[in-house]
C-alpha cells in the first residue's frame, strides 16, 4: 500500500497542513508521526496524480513529500554518493580553486553533474587542469574546505546499527574517500583515483572510470535482489543506481535528476532517508 511521507525541519511541520493533505489525497488511515511537527505518514489507496503539484505547491514551507511503497521499507544496503551529497562540496572543484582554475573546473562540474556533458571525458578534462599540484594540498583541502553534509552520520550510524551494510561509491576520488567514508562510518569505498608523480598530481586519473555504470554494477554486486537498497544521489552520473533501487533518492539534486528520481529530498537533511525507511527519530543512533 502507497505511504504519503511529509518531512520538514524540526519543529515546522504544521499538523494542519497533514489533516488537509489526508482529506485532499483521500487517507486510507491515520496519520503516524515519526517525529513531532517534523515527519509524518500516512497510508493511501493509490499514489496522487497531483503529488508533483502539491510538492510545488508546499516548497516554500522547506516540507518534502514523497508516495513510498510501504513494502520493504527498510533496506540492507545504503550505497551514497559522495561529493554533494555525503559532504557539502565537490572534491575537484576544491582542488582546482587551489590550483587556480577554479571557475573553470567548477563550470565543468555543473554541466557534468546536470548530464549536459560524457561525465568520463568531463572527468578527465578536470584532472588535466590540476597537473602539477602538490598531492599535499589534498589533505589540507580535506581539513580546511571540506564538510559533512548534516545528518550523515546519524543515517548511517542508525543503519548499520540495523544490520545494513553501508558504500560509498563515488565518481570522486579515493584519496577524498578513504578519509570520508571512515569518518562517516561507510563499510567500503568506491572512487577514481588521482595520479601521482614525484609528490604532485600527473593531470591524470586511473583507468577503468568510476562512472554512471560502475555505481549500478556496484548496486547489484552488494545487493543482488536491488529492491534491499537504498541509493542516494545528487548528480547525473547517480541516476542509474537511484532509477535502479529499491528506494531511490535525489538529494538537493541537480533539476535532471530531481525531476527523474522516484524520491527526491530537496529542503531537509540526510536523516530524512531514515524518515522514508519508517524509522522513527526515537530510533536514530546519534
Amino acid at each position: 500500500m502507497p505511504v504519503i511521507s511529509l518531512i520538514a525541519p524540526q519543529g515546522t511541520l504544521d499538523p494542519a497542513l497533514v489533516s488537509n493533505l489526508q482529506g485532499a489525497f483521500g487517507a486510507t488511515g491515520d496519520a503516524l508521526w515519526l517525529s513531532p511537527d517534523e515527519a509524518a505518514e500516512f497510508p493511501v489507496a493509490a499514489r496522487p496524480a497531483n503529488l508533483e503539484q502539491v510538492q510545488a505547491d508546499i516548497a516554500s514551507m522547506k516540507v518534502d513529500l514523497n508516495c513510498i511503497d510501504d513494502a520493504n521499507r527498510k533496506k540492507s544496503l545504503l550505497i551514497a554518493d559522495m561529493d554533494s551529497t555525503m559532504i557539502g562540496q565537490e572534491c575537484i572543484d576544491e582542488l582546482a580553486d587551489e590550483a587556480g582554475v577554479g571557475e573553470r573546473v567548477a563550470d565543468i562540474t555543473a554541466r557534468a553533474m546536470n548530464g549536459e556533458l560524457d561525465f568520463e571525458e568531463a572527468l578527465i578534462e578536470r584532472v588535466g587542469l590540476l597537473k602539477g599540484l602538490p598531492t599535499s594540498i589534498i589533505a589540507q583541502v580535506i581539513e580546511s574546505r571540506i564538510s559533512l553534509a548534516p545528518g550523515g552520520e546519524t543515517l548511517v550510524r542508525t543503519m548499520k546499527a540495523n544490520g545494513a551494510y553501508a558504500a560509498l561509491v563515488s565518481g570522486g576520488f579515493t584519496q577524498f574517500t578513504s578519509v570520508i567514508g571512515a569518518r562517516l562510518g561507510f563499510d567500503e569505498t568506491r572512487a577514481n583515483t588521482l595520479l601521482e608523480s614525484d609528490g604532485a598530481l600527473s593531470g591524470d586519473v586511473a583507468r577503468p572510470i568510476l562512472g554512471r555504470e560502475a555505481k549500478v554494477q556496484a548496486l547489484k554486486e552488494l545487493s543482488p535482489d536491488t529492491s534491499n537498497a537504498i541509493a542516494v544521489g545528487d548528480g547525473a552520473n547517480d541516476l542509474g543506481m537511484i532509477e535502479l533501487a529499491g528506494m531511490g533518492v535525489a538529494l538537493h539534486a541537480k533539476p535532471v535528476v530531481a525531476a527523474a528520481a522516484p524520491l527526491r529530498i530537496d529542503h531537509n537533511s540526510l536523516t530524512s532517508l531514515l524518515f522514508l525507511q519508517g524509522y522513527s527519530r526515537s530510533e536514530f543512533v546519534i
